[in-house]
């Protein structure tokens, strides 16, 4: 029997504890391009820590999965923060967990609202992409440098992952 998680919406303040929500909202924002532009100003902070570290910035493709899904790994990056910056205006799910003293604690699941990103802190525990629908192109904002920056961790048990009644 797995356990049953209903996806909430992505809001700055429930994703706070995990990382950072990408999107046009907020006060940081500002005119630019004598007034032909809006800057949305210092959404993310992009982490690189460890040996020859820098930022990358990738496009990642990826494929929708059926729900309900079943969850039954996690990763992190503990050398760098990871963000995904949608290209589309479609929603994506999220899954992140609290570190426990033995892995990675029960996980929680938000939907983004079209058009938002998220930026998921160094060293917390996330399910992989997971687009809605149809394939989705993403920019992602990441780590590379030596060492490896990838743990991934195998639940005893996997987790279902619900989409919300009204999603799509």
């Amino acid at each position: 029997m797995s356990t049953v998680i209903v996806a909430r919406p992505l809001t700055r303040e429930a994703f706070a504890e995990f990382g950072d929500v990408i999107d046009a909202g907020g006060t940081n924002h500002y005119p630019i391009n004598g007034g032909k532009a809006e800057r949305y100003h210092d959404l993310a902070t992009a982490e690189a820590a460890g040996p020859n570290a820098r930022v990358l910035i990738s496009m990642v493709r990826g494929t929708p999965y059926d729900f309900p899904l079943k969850l039954s790994m996690v990763e992190r990056h503990p050398f760098g923060s990871q963000a995904f910056i949608p290209l589309s205006p479609r929603p994506f799910v999220v899954v992140v967990c609290h570190d426990s003293d033995d892995g990675p604690g029960e996980p929680h699941a938000f939907i983004t609202a079209p058009g938002q990103g998220i930026n998921y802190s160094r060293n917390l525990w996330h399910g992989v992409l997971t687009p809605i629908g149809e394939t989705q192109d993403f920019l992602v904002v990441d780590r590379g440098g030596d060492g490896s920056n990838l743990e991934e961790f195998h639940f005893s048990h996997a987790y279902e992952i619900r989409l919300p009644d009204r999603t799509l």
